[in-house]
């Protein structure tokens, strides 16, 4: 449940903030005529996410086990693929996610009602389908039951409320870092995630070796003890791997981890980089409250050793 609430957390986070960017940008330029298309965008998104989600979820009723290990492992797979690149864009652009945004916006603006429709489903939509497709593919990976998704709930509730404390001006985040830390918890759940595909597609006698278990832990960490249940909640643990699943998660981990921590590296910041701080297109890590009028939770362009230069 942890581990779902964290996911939607972080993904349900990432929609608010673009949410937010986008209404407080139409709010400021005084084209408040905007909102409702904007909403609709928004509306259509969460409901395409949502029926992606209902479908992944009684959508393999009625088909043989195989078939379901063989949907189950190659959605995991591709589900993992969606959450690794999310990772590394969002390490990359939360910085300027403002400046994309507010420019995206602005292009919409000049071509009409339909582009901000279209504009605000493709920013939402994203979002959703890559939560939709991953918490489907955790639940499925813990065996199912009402707590994951119920944590995944509670997640997204809570992102929602940090965004609206953003909005009326209680609280700071700082964006790049939020994304940097839940970045390095997500790549972690991912690479448990991804040995789960493979073991679908194990059982269903896609790939070989099932049966050649790397080790067996069952009587010291048993599946159904507290910790067991702890440890496949949170990481995807499980005690009997095959030894393809865990080359497949040492791999995964040797190779995402190394390149997600360059990416999210910061060099000082010399004098062309504070001079030129506030000219970049959005560069910043922190979400500021909304002035006294509520117009915006912008993105604050105050450079630090933190939140300025490029990555190394």
């Amino acid at each position: 449940m942890l581990a779902n609430y964290l996911i939607g957390l972080r993904e349900g986070l990432e929609a608010a903030l673009v949410v937010g960017i986008l209404v407080a940008y139409v709010v400021r330029v005084g084209r408040r005529d905007v909102l409702p298309r904007l909403w609709l965008g928004v509306g259509a998104a969460v409901v395409l996410s949502l029926g992606i989600g209902a479908v992944l979820t009684f959508g393999t009723y009625g088909l043989t086990f195989q078939a379901q290990e063989v949907i189950g492992g190659g959605l995991s797979i591709v589900a993992v693929g969606f959450v690794t690149w999310m990772v590394f864009w969002m390490a990359r652009t939360a910085r300027g996610l403002r400046g994309e945004l507010e420019t995206g916006l602005e292009r919409a603006l000049v071509g009409g009602a339909w582009a901000v429709v279209a504009l605000a489903f493709l920013s939402v939509g994203r979002e959703g389908i890559e939560t939709a497709l991953f918490v489907w593919a955790t639940v499925q990976s813990t065996g199912g039951g009402a707590a994951p998704l119920v944590g995944a709930v509670l997640g997204i509730l809570t992102a929602v409320a940090i965004q609206l404390a953003i909005y009326h001006g209680v609280v700071r985040l700082d964006v790049a870092r939020f994304f940097r830390v839940t970045g390095c918890f997500l790549v972690v759940v991912a690479a448990g995630v991804l040995a789960y595909g493979v073991g679908d597609l194990q059982e269903a006698s896609v790939l070989p070796g099932r049966a050649s278990l790397a080790f067996d832990v069952s009587a010291a960490v048993p599946p159904t003890s507290w910790y067991g249940t702890l440890l496949q909640g949170l990481v995807n643990f499980t005690p009997t791997p095959s030894r393809l699943q865990v080359v497949v998660w040492l791999a995964y981990l040797a190779v995402v981890v190394p390149l997600f921590v360059r990416s999210t590296r910061r060099r000082r910041p010399g004098p062309a980089d504070v001079a030129g701080a506030s000219d970049a297109s959005g560069e910043s890590s922190t979400v500021a409250p909304a002035t006294p009028d509520h117009r915006a939770p912008a993105l604050s362009t105050t450079p630090s050793p933190r939140s300025t230069g490029a990555p190394r």
